[in-house]
């Protein structure tokens, strides 16, 4: 979270992010830096996200495969175990990828409001959109972890910082626009399904935080919506 009281809003949230915090998947073995032989309880569903032959069965292959999968998104630990966190993060993105050209299918993002960005935090998605016409995305973004969520309702864009950096966790917040207390859309050097997620704030890539600097205003309106995996 960006220090917002220099605008005379307290900051009534918390935003920005530190280094992800070590998750334990279920019954995942202790090993973090060699791959496991242990076969978890998601290896088939695993194996067929990574191309791998479907057997159910861990292989020195199917390990690597899962562990490269683990180091690319920051899941811990990396021993290419098929468990719960990790098979969470394919499960989301084959959602994600299933959603198409359409975001707003449901029409839970209000289309009477002009340009607004939306933000799904059930499946981790956010576009821009002007009416029913989609202007950008949908892109995979990466909101609150559980005890810092993104506060969902139809908020507006009240204060833009390209170079913003968190006075508390110390950490930059390139291309910030702040839509409810210290919540914002910004930018991060972590892959987008990095788990267990930011404290409040959306994150998204420096392209699609450029992008939605190039699209939005201070007056834009915001729509939050859903509910994030495990929160």
């Amino acid at each position: 979270m960006g220090d917002v009281r220099r605008r005379g809003v307290v900051a009534l949230g918390v935003a920005g992010l530190v280094a992800p915090l070590a998750l334990v998947a279920t019954a995942a073995p202790a090993q973090a830096a060699s791959c496991t032989t242990q076969t978890g309880p998601y290896q088939k569903k695993v194996e067929k996200f990574l191309g791998r032959p479907v057997d159910g069965v861990q292989s020195a292959a199917d390990c690597k495969a899962t562990q490269n999968f683990q180091k690319k998104h920051g899941i811990t630990p990396s021993a290419g175990y098929a468990g719960s966190v990790t098979w969470g993060v394919m499960d989301l993105m084959l959602k994600q990828r299933a959603v198409g050209n359409n975001p707003n299918k449901e029409g839970k993002c209000p289309t009477n409001k002009g340009r607004i960005a939306c933000v799904n935090l059930t499946l981790q998605l956010s576009w821009i959109q002007d009416g029913s016409r989609l202007v950008y995305g949908p892109v995979p973004v990466r909101t609150g972890r559980d005890g810092y969520e993104t506060r969902t309702g139809l908020k507006k864009i009240y204060w833009r910082d390209i170079d913003h950096v968190s006075n508390i966790y110390n950490v930059p917040m390139p291309y910030s626009q702040f839509f409810d207390g210290g919540q914002a859309f910004h930018s991060v050097g972590l892959s987008m399904w990095n788990p267990p997620g930011s404290h409040g704030c959306v994150n998204m890539t420096k392209t699609t935080a450029k992008k939605y600097w190039s699209l939005l205003k201070n007056g834009d309106d915001v729509f939050v919506y859903g509910r994030k995996p495990g929160t």
